[in-house]
């Protein structure tokens, strides 16, 4: 027993040390782990606002493709307007209730510590307006609006709307002459309308029905005509149903006051003085090119987006939204200039007439051939508008070569010109038509608009088309295939296999919330055509092609949800 104890005091003393000299070892540290980024929501501007207006939501780690981020706001989830790294801005839905605001993005989920207070404002008071306003007048955003049947603002008199004002137009059931027209805003000759709404604050033009049942052609849309040029007759009674006729004037620098930031939704609808006839949301006729026209939307109108009926007017800064018939179209001898437009069509939506995205016509539909440049009394002889970055969006997927929808209703092209029209289109994208180009009349004039550059296409793409180009009459479409495919044109024909090369945004077409900001480093980022045309005064000097460079100049004032948005408070 003591022998095995002599052992043992040992054995205890080396198994120490070996513990204390393997305790001093030093143990390899676990490399340093990357630090996840944090979502955070650092505030909420403003915090107290009511249904249907916009917040900003403050932080960081937000992902800036808005679809990619959700935000809910007393458990509804809200429309995403914009998005940056550190800044959502989101419009309050309806059905929403004070309290935190939840973020999620990430894979992170985040609750704001500042609360949200529901605004509940009272009902605006309601102001009728109908017949012709003669005399000046300023309508409030403390009040809304309500036209009823057409409402002129005559020669020499000024209606001025302030920033934030709502006016509805009525249906033709409320027309107080009894005759079915519909709701609808003139301004006649020498009349003026000063309607200038800033980012925060929009003027909107929008149905009378109640949110959750507002339709197409709700009401008639805004008119404005003016002293400019056109090529028609003075005996040529005004289109659509607006009274008068366009008389001999060529005034190209008259003045019809201004739209900005201005909103026109749900208009359109069936005039029944013109059987089959409808206004567009915005329809200018002889407007003269002191008019300041720029951040107008226009949503789901019965009839065409924007109209040009001659004129010289500019604007800038277009949006033309689930429209029904087409985007852009000019007639009667327009000579502006536009550019920055974009356009985003429901693809289960068009019109019998045949859905473009920019039709230019030109003479009277019996006048199909080309005919020789004449001096009009009171007008130029052709249609010759210069548009610039523009960004039209029909169908997602591949367009069938005959689109079909509704029945008769039908897309056509995205961009239809006839009738000698001399139009100049640069750095324009053309999304998702049965045809792409179409070009009708006889190739004689064609090649004369053509090789003198009257007519003039350059930096254009046309994308995920069923047929990229047409000729029709005497023009054949190898000759138009030869034009716009020169090397010197810099023009695209993106084939459906190729769509993903142009890195557009992933919610281009996202119908509720789209965002056209291209990703980085899409083509349509640079190599914009120069020159030409465009090389006035007028136009802002960008290298990219289509609406949009990195900028979204939607944010704000625009409303992609408007049929639920509450405008009576």
């Amino acid at each position: 027993m003591k022998r095995f104890e002599n052992l043992l005091y040992p054995l205890l003393l080396l198994l120490s040390m070996s513990a204390i000299i393997i305790g001093c070892k030093k143990t390899p540290e676990d490399p340093p782990q990357p630090q996840q980024p944090t979502t955070t929501i650092t505030s909420i501007d403003p915090a107290t606002a009511p249904v249907g207006s916009t917040i900003a939501i403050n932080g960081t780690n937000f992902n800036t493709n808005p679809g990619s981020n959700t935000v809910s706001i007393g458990g509804v989830t809200a429309t995403i307007v914009s998005a940056t790294d550190s800044r959502l801005v989101v419009v309050v839905p309806a059905g929403a209730a004070s309290g935190p605001v939840s973020v999620t993005a990430g894979g992170q989920t985040v609750q704001s510590q500042t609360q949200f207070t529901l605004a509940t404002l009272p009902l605006k008071p309601t102001s009728i307006k109908q017949g012709t306003l003669f005399r000046n007048q300023t309508w409030t955003k403390d009040s809304v609006y309500i036209l009823r049947g057409m409402v002129y603002i005559p020669e020499n008199y000024t209606l001025t709307i302030q920033a934030g004002t709502v006016i509805k137009g009525a249906g033709p059931e409320q027309d107080p002459e009894g005759k079915s027209t519909p709701g609808a805003l003139v301004v006649e000759r020498i009349g003026s309308l000063i309607a200038r709404g800033t980012a925060t604050q929009p003027i909107v033009f929008t149905s009378s029905e109640p949110a959750g049942q507002r339709n197409y052609g709700d009401w008639g849309g805004i008119v404005l005509t003016g002293k400019s040029q056109v090529n028609r007759s003075s005996s040529t009674p005004y289109p659509n149903g607006v009274r008068g006729t366009v008389q001999a004037y060529g005034e190209p620098f008259d003045n019809s006051g201004a739209l900005q930031y201005v909103r026109i939704e749900y208009a359109g609808a069936l005039q029944p003085s013109v059987p089959g006839a409808r206004l567009s949301g915005l329809t200018m006729i002889g407007v003269g090119i002191n008019t300041a026209i720029d951040h107008v939307q226009v949503s789901y109108s019965g009839g065409d987006g924007f109209s040009w009926f001659g004129g010289s007017a500019n604007a800038k800064n277009l949006v033309s939204f689930r429209n029904s018939d087409d985007d852009w179209t000019a007639d009667w001898g327009y000579v502006g200039n536009v550019q920055f437009g974009v356009a985003l069509r429901d693809a289960q939506v068009a019109d019998r007439s045949g859905s473009n995205g920019l039709e230019v016509e030109n003479y009277e539909p019996n006048a199909t051939a080309d005919v020789a440049p004449v001096i009009p009394t009171n007008g130029l002889p052709q249609n010759a508008p210069v548009f610039a970055n523009l960004s039209n969006f029909a169908f997602q997927t591949t367009p069938p070569a005959s689109s079909t929808v509704a029945g008769t209703s039908t897309y056509r092209s995205g961009i239809l010109l006839r009738r000698n029209s001399i139009i100049s289109v640069y750095n324009s994208l053309f999304y998702g038509y049965p045809e792409g180009l179409r070009i009708e009349g006889t190739a004689a004039g064609y090649l004369v608009n053509a090789t003198s550059s009257a007519l003039d296409l350059r930096g254009v793409v046309l994308a995920n088309t069923g047929t990229p180009i047409v000729g029709a009459g005497t023009i054949t479409t190898d000759q138009i295939t030869s034009y716009f495919t020169s090397t010197a044109r810099g023009n695209q024909i993106i084939a459906s296999s190729d769509l993903a090369s142009l890195l557009l945004n992933s919610n281009s077409f996202t119908l509720n919330s789209p965002n056209f900001v291209p990703q980085t480093g899409s083509p349509l980022l640079s190599g914009a055509a120069t020159g030409g045309k465009i090389g006035s005064t007028f136009f802002t000097p960008v290298n990219y092609r289509g609406a949009f460079g990195t900028d979204n100049w939607l944010t704000g004032w625009t409303n992609f949800s408007p049929q639920n948005t509450d405008y009576d408070r």
